[in-house]
């Protein structure tokens, strides 16, 4: 009896704590001051026109997002796809986030941040919130982003 009242508790502040925590990683998300725009785009890595994404390493522009995309090739089958938009001016066209001469170090030239390439994390401010990663799927053929 007394084991039964201590699981229902257990089951009832669960219940109580689940809503609040989701809602709060809901909220940070959309904090970073970049708008949501929807995005579903097919990229084909094995076409010619993409031959820089064709092998591990490699990075290209795209449109699409915010202020463009960059598609990097992690792995032979893993891309990440980021946000061009930078987190510190995000409302700043000319803030938009370059992949700089090093194929690693993204910059945001206004401000001078600066994020890695395989993650987006901040390396250097004033920016202090990664860039926005996209969720991508890649069957062998076909890349396909959408949030």
């Amino acid at each position: 009896m007394f084991f039964t009242k201590k699981i229902q508790i257990l089951l009832i502040a669960l219940v109580c704590i689940a809503p609040v925590a989701c809602k709060k990683k809901a909220t940070r998300v959309q904090d970073n001051g970049i708008p949501y725009v929807p995005i579903n785009i097919v990229i084909y890595p094995g076409d010619p026109l993409n031959y820089k994404i064709q092998t591990a390493g490699g990075w290209q522009y795209f449109s699409g997002g915010v202020d463009g995309l960059i598609v990097y090739r992690k792995a032979p089958t893993e891309f990440v796809v980021l946000e061009r938009a930078s987190t510190y001016s995000p409302d700043n066209f000319d803030a938009r986030v370059k992949v700089q001469t090093d194929a690693f170090t993204l910059r945001d030239t206004v401000s001078g941040s600066k994020w890695q390439i395989f993650d987006g994390g901040v390396m250097a401010g004033p920016a202090t919130l990664p860039l926005r990663v996209y969720r991508n799927t890649y069957d062998g053929n076909a890349l396909r982003i959408t949030n």
